[in-house]
C-alpha cells in the first residue's frame, strides 16, 4: 500500500505542475488534394505529446491546448489516403491546413514512437516494423507474440498455444526486451516455457525494433525490442470505447475484451477488461490434452494532458493458468495417465479430458501486477520524459497438486527511466538519460531451481542526431552496471546453493545513418556494440525445470556477452510498389548456451547440461515485395533467413528459425453498403532446417495455406467489423522447428477457423 501511495503522490504532484501558458488552439482543415472536398473522420495526432483529434463533417480540426513553445511532429491519417507528416512550431503557428492525396498502396507507418524521438521512419536508422490495430484484428492469434510473428525477421518459440517467446533475428530469451506502458517487462523470461504477461487486446500498435538496441535500453536488448503501445487518449470532450470478441474452432478459444475511455478538459481515463479461455488444441492426428489455458486481464489509466505535457498512471493485472501436456502414448497412440504406484501400467486417458476447459496438473499459474507512472514535462526550452514503475511477477508451477506449487517464484521489480531532451540547435537533437532497476526474487515453495537473489542495474547514456534535408546522422554512448547477489539456500535440509556476488559493467556505442536518395528511394545503416549480462538462471540454476526434460547447471563464473554488429537497409516505394531489403551481421563474444560436458553425467535419471560460453556469429537478411497494381489487388511477399554459428565448435546455435517465404494475395473490392472489405489467400512456405545444434534434429519443410475475409458493416451511425480467418486450411501435419513440443513428437495445431467481431463505440463527442 505504501508503494501505491507513493505513485499517487507523484501523480498528483506532476498533475499540479502548470507553469506553461496555453496558446490559441492550432486549427485548420483536412481536405482531398484533388477535389478539395472535406475529409471527415481524419485522425491528427502528436505522438510525442500523446494527444489526438478527429476532423468533423467539414474537415475541421483543432488542438485546444498545446505547449507555448516547441517543435513537434503532427501526423494526419485517413483510410485510402497517403499519410502526411509535418513539423509544427507552436511558438508562432496558429493555423495549418492539410491536403491528402489518395493512395492505392499501404505504406509502412510514417511515424515511429519507440525510439528516443518520434520521427519519420525514413529518418530513423533503426529497422522498425509496425503492426497496427487493423492488422492485429485481421490476423487471428493466441497471444501478442503470435500476432506479430509474421513480421519478417520475427518468429516465436512456442510451448503449445498459450506460451510464445519472441525471436528476433535468431535471438530470444533475455536477448529481446518487451516494453509495455513504456516499461521493460520482467517476468522470469529466462525460462523455456515462460511467456509474456501482456493482454494482447490492449495494443493499438506494436513496433518491433530489429537489431541491437543496447544504446537505448542497456543489457538484454542485444537482439531487439518489442514495444507494445496503447492507443492515444481520445479528443477533448469525447467518450468512446470498443468491444471485441473472437472464437477459434481448433481449441475453442473464446476471447472477449471491452474498453471505455474519455477526455474531459485534459483529464484522461481508460478502463479495460479481457478474458480468454481455450481447451486442448487439435492436430490432424489427435487432440492434445491439457494444452488449454485461461486468462483474465484488467487495466486502467488516469492522467492529465496539459499545455506543459502529460502525466499518466497505468495499472494492470494479468492472470493466466495454462496446462502442460506432459503425457506418454501407448502403441495405439492413445495418451495415458501416469500410474499411481511405481511399476503399475498407466491408464488410458478418458475422452472427456481431451476437450475439457478444466485444467489439470502439471500446470502453471502466472500472475503479473504492474503500476507505471509516465510523464512528459516541458522544462524551460527542454523536455523531461520519465517512467517510474513497479512490477510483481508470481509464477507457480504445479506438478502434482493444484494448490501446493512445486516451484513458486515471486519477483518484484522497481525501475526508473529519465531522459532530458535539450533544445534543438541548428538541427542537432541532444538527449541524455539515466535508468536503473532493483529486483528481489524469492522462492516460496520447497523445490528450488534458482536461489533467492537481489539485483541492481544502473545505466547512463548520451545521444545526438543531426538532420539535413535528406540525410540524418545519429550517434550515442552508454555505460551500464549490473550487480547480482545470490543467496545461500538449502533444499530439504541439504545445501543447495552457495552465496555468490557478480558485478558486470560495459561501455557501448552506436552510430547510424539514413539518406533519402529521392522521394522513393531510402537507405539506412548502423554499426555499434551491444552488451548482455548473464541472467540468474545462467549463473546459478541447479535442477530439472518442468518441461525441459534435462538437468541444468549454472556457472557463476560466466562473463557478459558483448557484440559488434552492423546492419543496412534499402527500400524503394512508389504508389503501386514497395520493395525492401535488410541485411545484418552480429558477432557475439562469449555467447552463453547449454552444452553437455560429459555423456556419463546423469542426475535423477536426466542428462546434465551446463551453461558455457563460446564466440558466435548471427547473420542473415529480410526481403519483401508488395505490389498494388490497381486498388482491387494487394500482393504481399516476404522472405527471412537467419544463420547462427558457434565459431568455437563450428556447430550451429540452437533454436535458430528456419527460412520462411510468405505470400499473400488480397482482394479489396468496393461494395455499396460495405466498407474496407477484403478476401485473401496466403501461403507460408517454411524451408527445411538443417542448420541445427548438436542437441537438435533437423526439421522438414512444410507449406501452410491460409485464407481470410473481412468487412465493415454500418448500421446507422454504428460500424461493425466482421472477419473470418482460416489457418492451415488443408489441415497439414507438421512440427515447427521452434516448437518445444518437438522432442515429444507433438504436432502443431491443425486447421483453425476464427470468427471475429470488433465494435468501435463513440458515446459522446465527435462522431
Amino acid at each position: 500500500m505504501k508503494l501505491y501511495s507513493l505513485f499517487i503522490s507523484l501523480f498528483i504532484l506532476l498533475s499540479s505542475f502548470d507553469t506553461m501558458a496555453d496558446i490559441p488552439a492550432i486549427k485548420g482543415r483536412v481536405t482531398d488534394a484533388d477535389t478539395q472536398a472535406p475529409l471527415a473522420g481524419a485522425t491528427l495526432s502528436i505522438p510525442e505529446l500523446r494527444i489526438s483529434v478527429v476532423s468533423n463533417q467539414n474537415g475541421e480540426y483543432h488542438f485546444p491546448s498545446l505547449p507555448s513553445k516547441g517543435r513537434f511532429l503532427i501526423e494526419v491519417k485517413f483510410i485510402g489516403y497517403k499519410s502526411v507528416v509535418q513539423t509544427i512550431n507552436t511558438t508562432s503557428l496558429a493555423s495549418v491546413d492539410f491536403k491528402l492525396e489518395k493512395s492505392v498502396i499501404e505504406v509502412q507507418e510514417v511515424v515511429v514512437t519507440g525510439t528516443l524521438n518520434s520521427s519519420m521512419n525514413t529518418k530513423n536508422s533503426t529497422s522498425v516494423a509496425v503492426v497496427n490495430k487493423a492488422d492485429l484484428l485481421r490476423l487471428p492469434s493466441n497471444n501478442i507474440v503470435d500476432a506479430i510473428s509474421r513480421i519478417p525477421g520475427v518468429s516465436q518459440i512456442t510451448t503449445g498455444a498459450a506460451i510464445s517467446k519472441p525471436v528476433i533475428r535468431g535471438m530470444s530469451y533475455n536477448r529481446v526486451i518487451t516494453l509495455s506502458d513504456g516499461v521493460k517487462q520482467e517476468g522470469q523470461q529466462w525460462g523455456d516455457e515462460h511467456g509474456i504477461e501482456i493482454d494482447q487486446y490492449r495494443a493499438d500498435r506494436v513496433e518491433v525494433l530489429r537489431g541491437a538496441a543496447s544504446l537505448l535500453y542497456g543489457s538484454d536488448a542485444m537482439g531487439g525490442v518489442i514495444n507494445i503501445i496503447d492507443p492515444l487518449p481520445p479528443s477533448e470532450g469525447e467518450i468512446k470505447g470498443e468491444f471485441l470478441t473472437n472464437y477459434a474452432t481448433n481449441n475453442g478459444l473464446s476471447g472477449t475484451s471491452a474498453m471505455i475511455e474519455g477526455n474531459s478538459n485534459g483529464f484522461v481515463w481508460r478502463g479495460r477488461g479481457s478474458y480468454k479461455n481455450a481447451f486442448g488444441y487439435n492436430t490432424p492426428d489427435y487432440r492434445l490434452p491439457n494444452s488449454g489455458f485461461h486468462e483474465t486481464n484488467l487495466s486502467s489509466q488516469i492522467g492529465f494532458n496539459k499545455a506543459w505535457g502529460y502525466v499518466h498512471l497505468d495499472l494492470s493485472s494479468f492472470r493466466q493458468k495454462l496446462g502442460l501436456p506432459e503425457f506418454e502414448r501407448n502403441e495405439s497412440g492413445q495418451f495415458i495417465l501416469e500410474p499411481e504406484e511405481e511399476g503399475e501400467e498407466g491408464t488410458v486417458m478418458s475422452p472427456s479430458l481431451y476437450k475439457t476447459r478444466n485444467l489439470f496438473t502439471p500446470l502453471q499459474d502466472i500472475r503479473h501486477y504492474k503500476a507505471a507512472l509516465n510523464s512528459y514535462v516541458l522544462l524551460g526550452e527542454g523536455k523531461l520524459r520519465s517512467t517510474i514503475a513497479f512490477q510483481n511477477n508470481q509464477r507457480r508451477e504445479l506438478e502434482e497438486s493444484e494448490t501446493d506449487p512445486s516451484l513458486f517464484f515471486d519477483l518484484k521489480t522497481y525501475s526508473y527511466d529519465l531522459k532530458y531532451y535539450f533544445k534543438e540547435l541548428n538541427s542537432w537533437e541532444r538527449v541524455i538519460g539515466v535508468s536503473g532497476a532493483f529486483q528481489n526474487n524469492k522462492n516460496k515453495a520447497e523445490e528450488l531451481l534458482v536461489p533467492d537473489y537481489d539485483s541492481y542495474d544502473l545505466g547512463a547514456f548520451a545521444y545526438t542526431k543531426k538532420t539535413w534535408t535528406n540525410t540524418t546522422f545519429n550517434a550515442g554512448l552508454r555505460f551500464d552496471y549490473r550487480n547480482i547477489d545470490g543467496k545461500q539456500m538449502e533444499e530439504e535440509g541439504e545445501p543447495k546453493f552457495s552465496a555468490f556476488s557478480n558485478n558486470f559493467s560495459n561501455i557501448s556505442g552506436a552510430i547510424g545513418f539514413t539518406h533519402e536518395i529521392n522521394s522513393t528511394f531510402n537507405l539506412k545503416a548502423n554499426i555499434g556494440s551491444a552488451f548482455r549480462a548473464p541472467n540468474v538462471a545462467e549463473l546459478s540454476t541447479d535442477g530439472i525445470h518442468e518441461g525441459t526434460a534435462r538437468y541444468e547447471k549454472g556457472n557463476p563464473n560466466l562473463d557478459p556477452e558483448r557484440s559488434i554488429y552492423a546492419d543496412a537497409a534499402v527500400s524503394y516505394h512508389t504508389s503501386k510498389m514497395n520493395i525492401f531489403l535488410n541485411a545484418y551481421n552480429n558477432y557475439i563474444h562469449q555467447y552463453i548456451y547449454l552444452r553437455r560436458l560429459s555423456d556419463n553425467e546423469i542426475i535423477d535419471d536426466h542428462e546434465v547440461y551446463h551453461y558455457v560460453q563460446d564466440n558466435a556469429n548471427l547473420y542473415g537478411f529480410e526481403a519483401g515485395l508488395t505490389l498494388h497494381p490497381v486498388s482491387l489487388i494487394h500482393f504481399e511477399n516476404s522472405f527471412s533467413l537467419t544463420r547462427a554459428r558457434n565459431n568455437s565448435t563450428k556447430d550451429n546455435l540452437p533454436f535458430t528459425p528456419a527460412p520462411v517465404l510468405r505470400n499473400e494475395l488480397r482482394f479489396e473490392p468496393e461494395f455499396k453498403n460495405l466498407q474496407n472489405t477484403w478476401f485473401s489467400i496466403g501461403l507460408d512456405n517454411v524451408f527445411k532446417q538443417n542448420h541445427v545444434d548438436v542437441l537438435e534434429t533437423p526439421s522438414p519443410a512444410y507449406t501452410l495455406v491460409n485464407a481470410s475475409f473481412g468487412t465493415t458493416v454500418k448500421l446507422g451511425s454504428q460500424t461493425l467489423q466482421l472477419s473470418v480467418s482460416a489457418n492451415n486450411l488443408f489441415d497439414k501435419a507438421y512440427i515447427d522447428h521452434l516448437s518445444r513440443f518437438k522432442n515429444d513428437g507433438f504436432l502443431n495445431p491443425g486447421r483453425n477457423i476464427s470468427f471475429g467481431l470488433f465494435v468501435p463505440l463513440v458515446l459522446s463527442g465527435v462522431k
